[in-house]
């Protein structure tokens, strides 16, 4: 079994509280008395893409699980690469990773100077060789900023990733490829793509309402700073099925504090 937690658009922007909310994630991973074998960050890391956000954000993600992250429309490459990464470089961000026995491929969605999301040719074929390379019973997991499917909220329909034929006949075309885990709606979502599990992230610094919250006459979205962070769980069992949990962080969580009744009263 493999477990997964999935934390998205943290939005640090050199301010205290999305500190303070992503810090309050990160303790609550921290100190979970069970196992999780990675943490994916899927984009919006910075707000701005400043040099100082990223350094908030390298102090908050420092922790001993192994955190897989990539960039978002807020993020500017070349900084992220610079402040977040310690590396030079240009072109998309992409990265794949061996957790257990699963392979991980972070693909770099965002377009520079845009908001809306693209997979770059570049990018296409650097996963068709991740592919080409995982082993044969590998499960094999996709991640991105930008969702690929419409997810009926204001704003985020209308900055999806666009170009969606390439990496549909990728998905299509390997029947190890489990899910994808996006971001970037700022709403927990689910449903699917090209036959798998799309499965859409919280995010830690605000949350967007879907289209029937609003009054139905302007495209603007219910935005909510009060709702505590959330994150998701996603769980990959030996049949290579996909489960996913999602779980708000309130400031009383505590990973060792859950109490159980001592007479639980259970349904009849």
């Amino acid at each position: 079994m493999l477990v997964l937690a999935h934390v998205s658009d943290l939005h640090f922007d050199g301010g205290r509280r999305n500190v303070k909310r992503a810090g309050r994630v990160m303790k609550y991973l921290n100190g979970l008395p069970g196992r999780v074998d990675a943490v994916l960050v899927t984009g919006d890391i910075a707000d701005r893409g400043r040099p100082d956000e990223y350094q908030q954000a390298r102090a908050i993600l420092d922790t001993d699980i192994p955190v897989l992250c990539l960039p978002g429309n807020h993020d500017d490459r070349s900084e992220y690469r610079t402040h977040f990464l310690n590396e030079e470089g240009s072109g998309p961000i992409n990265r794949a990773h061996m957790i257990g026995d699963a392979i991980v491929a972070m693909c770099d969605s965002s377009a520079p100077g845009h908001p809306g999301g693209l997979l770059a040719d570049e990018t296409i074929a650097w996963l068709r060789a991740v592919l080409e390379d995982a082993p044969p019973a590998a499960p094999i997991l996709i991640a991105a900023h930008h969702p690929p499917q419409k997810l009926f909220t204001p704003i985020v329909d209308r900055i999806l990733l666009d170009d969606t034929d390439p990496l549909e006949d990728i998905i299509r075309g390997d029947s190890r490829i489990v899910g994808m885990f996006c971001g970037h709606a700022h709403t927990s979502a689910v449903t699917t793509f090209a036959g798998v599990p799309l499965v859409v992230a919280p995010s830690v610094s605000s949350v967007l309402g879907p289209e029937w919250e609003g009054d139905g006459r302007s495209h603007d979205p219910v935005v909510d700073y009060d709702a505590p962070p959330a994150i998701a769980f996603h769980v990959i069992d030996d049949d290579h099925r996909l489960t996913t949990h999602f779980r708000s962080i309130a400031k009383t969580n505590s990973a060792h504090g859950f109490r159980r009744s001592a007479q639980p009263t259970l349904p009849t």
